[in-house]
């Protein structure tokens, strides 16, 4: 088994965030994990991406080559076609529809989702208005984590487990609606 996603983003989206949950859920169930970040200006808005391979036998490399992901998922759509050139044909790609307006010549939104569904399998999800109407507006990255998880061989407790361990400093409420967005984001694709 072997599974490769491009995260992308921008700075203070989660990406890492979602890295991090889906690795540690993939060792805690047996699987090899190597990853690779981007960082770019993320403090100031500038891209992050992470590239995130899974696999039963050894991964050799941390990256992953153009026209070969499984999956894009991205925390906002320019991101997302900035990074389609990774994904393969049969890919999935999952995309939040809000966009981060951080360049003067940010392109008109209905252009950008339009060429994000030429791509045969995508999903594109509100995920701002999700998390805003769970009450929770910085889960977004929960809930496309939710959306990607539909896709992703780890067993939804295993998922659930990480964001549980990831959170619990952090206190019980602010696990239970990180937990609640995973799950709204998961009915999304379903």
């Amino acid at each position: 088994m072997k599974y490769d996603i491009v995260l992308a983003g921008v700075g203070g989206q989660g990406i890492l965030t979602i890295a991090a949950i889906i690795g540690q859920a993939a060792v805690s169930h047996g699987l090899n994990v190597k990853q690779s970040e981007v960082h770019g200006m993320s403090q100031r808005g500038g891209s992050v991406v992470a590239h995130l391979r899974l696999g039963s036998a050894a991964i050799k490399s941390d990256l992953i080559a153009p026209g070969s992901a499984d999956m894009v998922l991205a925390m906002e759509p320019m991101e997302a076609l900035r990074n389609l050139e990774f994904l393969s044909p049969a890919g999935v790609l999952i995309s939040n529809t809000t966009p981060v307006i951080n360049i003067g010549n940010y392109p008109p939104l209905p252009e950008l989702l339009s060429a994000l569904r030429t791509h045969a399998n995508n999903h594109l999800i509100d995920g701002d208005q999700m998390a805003k109407d769970l009450g929770s507006a910085r889960s977004v990255n929960m809930v496309l984590l939710g959306a990607m998880a539909a896709y992703l061989t780890l067993p939804e407790e295993t998922l659930t487990a990480a964001i549980r361990e990831l959170f619990t400093r952090k206190g019980e409420s602010v696990i239970a609606s990180n937990l609640k967005a995973f799950a709204a984001g998961r009915a999304a694709v379903n």
